[in-house]
């Protein structure tokens, strides 16, 4: 991925994605994961994310990784933790306590560092990659998560309307990247709020992938 391009999306506060309180699909939707307490969440692509503070508050560990390093120092220190912080190859590891942030390229994390993971939580990763990258994550992800079930949001409308992120992932483009490996289950789909409303018209859906049993 370009780094350049998502440190200038931060630097210029333009990340039309970012919400200030933990997403209202996350809240409603992640019990049907039925996840144990203390599981292993993975965020991908996860920024400053209030949505890292909800997982966490619910008990789980939760690991995320992001570009932007003032947006990983920003969660740590929203929570007032201190965390101890390793090079990992290209990548800056931080933790503390439930929390891990690797702050780097998504594409650079690999299985070993990661770890086994229970569940993957991705709000404003698909949608924020373009088409041309987008294809590539959906591959990488059930591969360093071992097809881990998922919970994911995503956008659906007009891309001619607007410019993305977040980009318009429509559901013919979920089941060809996913049905391979997961059962596809809409949870829901409503219309579009937040800054994204402005400037276009379509719908906010949220996905469950449980990973197909052979």
């Amino acid at each position: 991925m370009k780094e350049e391009f998502w440190q200038e999306r931060w630097a210029s506060g333009r990340m039309a994605f970012h919400e200030d309180a933990p997403n209202r699909f996350l809240r409603t939707h992640f019990s049907v994961l039925d996840v144990a307490p203390q599981s292993h969440v993975f965020v991908p692509l996860c920024g400053k994310s209030t949505d890292l503070d909800w997982i966490l508050d619910q008990g789980h560990r939760v690991t995320g990784i992001e570009f932007n390093g003032a947006a990983v120092d920003a969660v740590f220190a929203r929570r007032a933790l201190i965390p101890q912080i390793t090079r990992v190859s290209d990548l800056r590891r931080l933790s503390a306590g439930r929390l891990t942030l690797w702050q780097g390229d998504f594409f650079a994390l690999n299985e070993i560092d990661l770890g086994p993971v229970d569940a993957v939580y991705d709000r404003a990763a698909l949608v924020a990659l373009p088409q041309n990258l987008r294809e590539a994550y959906a591959t990488r992800l059930p591969a360093l998560t071992g097809t881990a079930q998922q919970l994911v949001v995503s956008y659906s409308y007009d891309q001619s309307q607007t410019d993305g992120p977040p980009f318009s992932v429509p559901e013919a483009e979920i089941r060809r990247f996913y049905a391979d490996h997961f059962n596809v289950d809409l949870l829901a789909s409503e219309d579009i709020t937040g800054p994204l409303a402005t400037r276009c018209a379509g719908k906010e859906q949220v996905w469950k992938l449980a990973p197909l049993r052979y």
